[in-house]
């Protein structure tokens, strides 16, 4: 009884802090978005506006590591219902992204590390051009890709119509932060953990995690590039305990 007890105790205090996270990385989504709306882009200085571009890509990518997790079920681990919808909102935000077909997907990357059933993995691991137009068809489809365009086409014009919002905003913080997310994702959390090693010629799964700062691997994608190995291993550990379960494996 005692055993659980813990066991439960642990499950709530992962609910406590997904749903903490979550609703943090959103609203910082949101509340920075909503800012850079006011920024007069002529008006400050380089350094500033590329900082602004990077902290909105980093936290654009945070979304999309919210629905991942909420495919792994580790967002809202004791409300799993409530764990997909939340799933379904981040993916939405993030590219009006089917949430179905990003799972499915998923399911597979995991089924198939670094094989040629894997939707993430390019046969030509030497060109990172080719696995990337391959890595971004398979999450944004045509008809994802046409979605996408519309729903931001009608998003736009509303706000720049009814809240008078220049479009160079619209575009530095909104369209380029997307862009720049999709290649941290596919650079750091797909290209260098499944890239192929040691001449694999089969692609079975050789993945690795580099053994970087704790603070280099927060930064450069949420933990899910070196401690990829981690989360393979151990998929239902959510993202900010990966580095915990490095110790696992010694």
């Amino acid at each position: 009884m005692q055993i659980l007890s813990l066991k439960k105790k642990a499950l709530n205090t992962d609910d406590w802090m997904g749903a903490i996270i979550t609703f943090a990385i959103a609203s910082l989504w949101i509340v920075s978005l909503v800012g850079s709306f006011h920024i007069f882009v002529t008006q400050i200085s380089w350094l500033l506006l590329v900082c602004s571009i990077l902290i909105r890509t980093y936290l654009h990518t945070g979304l999309f590591i919210l629905a991942h997790e909420s495919m792994h079920g580790n967002l809202i681990p004791n409300h799993q219902h409530l764990n997909k919808i939340v799933g379904r909102l981040m993916l939405g935000i993030y590219g009006f992204l089917p949430y179905d077909r990003c799972f499915a997907n998923h399911i597979n990357h995991h089924r198939y590390p670094s094989q040629s059933g894997d939707p993430d993995f390019h046969g030509d691991a030497t060109n990172p051009i080719h696995w990337y137009c391959k890595f971004m068809s398979e999450y944004f489809p045509l008809q994802s890709l046409i979605t996408f365009i519309a729903s931001m086409i009608v998003i736009m014009a509303i706000l720049m119509i009814v809240f008078h919002v220049a479009l160079i905003n619209l575009i530095l913080f909104w369209l380029l932060p997307l862009i720049l997310s999709s290649l941290q994702l596919f650079f750091f959390g797909t290209y260098l953990p499944h890239r192929q090693v040691d001449n694999n010629l089969n692609f079975s799964p050789r993945l690795h995690s580099d053994r970087y700062a704790v603070l280099w691997s927060f930064l450069s994608c949420y933990n899910f590039g070196h401690y990829h190995w981690e989360h393979h291993a151990y998929p239902h550990i959510p993202w900010y305990k990966l580095p915990k379960a490095l110790y696992r494996n010694h």
